[in-house]
């Protein structure tokens, strides 16, 4: 029997006037949003609002620190969003005047070691949560998300009485052994959330062929979910770089102080507050966080996006 359908003539590809009618068919719906008038109402003029919002402290910040003190004293004869007469004594003051990079190295060693630990612990919280299987282990996990709840303001009175038992008072270890208790529960749940998109069939591979729980963690694990620990890390050092509350009660030597305590107790003479320096000290000190971000933000997003998605 003869094939009818190889004697059928082969489609003839449409005419360029009926494909511009199906796209403009297509687009009619979606027109409206292209004019320039719709665009800039809808796109332009909320993106500039978010924008002066998010960036504006940052201006005011560095007008601040580059403002003369005649200027930041009287604001009703002198513009007080901009100036003609920047001066960088302030941040000569800061620099060389104080002990800010001692505290800034304080901050930074603090900081770092407080989060590997976090980040150590962390890791084996979450796999434990989420591979292995055991009864209530959402109940676990819920349970420590609910302890990030917690405010630093009531946690610190009890963890005074065991820095100063411990004789840790007035030390880093004073925060390095603190701070983890604000960050390991929001870490946890970080990285749990993103344990959950890494397929479980490549670890029962892995158990097929002989390997250990720990080798499956350090060797498969860990390589895949690297955005996430990048992002657990930025959480981590940015709340640690942060941090106020436990700065000012455990530690009192100015030698041992961070950067957020120290340049506020240090330029504030009774009830005068030495603006352009205490900016100048927020703007040099924001900068190893705005550097951070601008690296791993890519890896931040990405990991934040996995933890929400289960």
């Amino acid at each position: 029997m003869t094939d009818e359908s190889a004697f059928k003539p082969a489609a003839q590809p449409a005419p360029p006037e009926a494909r511009t009618q199906a796209k403009a068919d297509h687009r009619e719906g979606m027109e409206h949003l292209e004019t320039p008038l719709s665009r800039t109402v809808t796109l332009w003029i909320p993106l500039g609002i978010i924008m002066l919002v998010l960036l504006f402290p940052f201006y005011w910040m560095t007008l601040t620190a580059i403002k003369p003190d005649s200027e930041l004293i009287d604001l009703k004869t002198t513009n007080p969003l901009w100036t003609w007469n920047p001066t960088f004594k302030h941040f000569y003051a800061l620099l060389f005047e104080t002990e800010y990079p001692t505290w800034l190295w304080n901050t930074m060693m603090v900081a770092i070691v407080s989060t590997i630990l976090s980040i150590m612990a962390s890791v084996g919280a979450a796999y434990a949560i989420v591979r292995l299987k055991y009864k209530g282990a959402n109940y676990v996990g819920a349970a420590i998300f609910l302890a990030y709840l917690v405010p630093p303001s009531i946690l610190f009175i009890p963890l005074s009485t065991i820095v100063t038992s411990y004789g840790l008072y007035d030390t880093p270890f004073a925060l390095i052994l603190t701070y983890p208790t604000i960050l390991i529960p929001f870490s946890t749940w970080l990285l749990m959330g993103y344990f959950k998109t890494i397929p479980f069939e490549l670890e029962e591979c892995a158990l097929i062929d002989g390997a250990t729980r720990w080798q499956i963690l350090t060797k498969i694990i860990l390589p895949l979910a690297v955005p996430g620990l990048i992002s657990a890390f930025i959480f981590c050092f940015t709340l640690c770089w942060n941090e106020y509350i436990y700065a000012l009660v455990f530690i009192a030597s100015p030698d041992n102080k961070t950067v957020p305590v120290a340049i506020v107790t240090s330029f504030t003479d009774g009830d005068v507050f030495r603006w352009g320096s205490i900016m100048a000290g927020a703007l040099v000190g924001s900068l190893p966080l705005v550097v951070l971000y601008t690296f791993f933000v890519e890896h931040y997003v990405s990991a934040m996006t996995g933890a929400v998605k289960e």
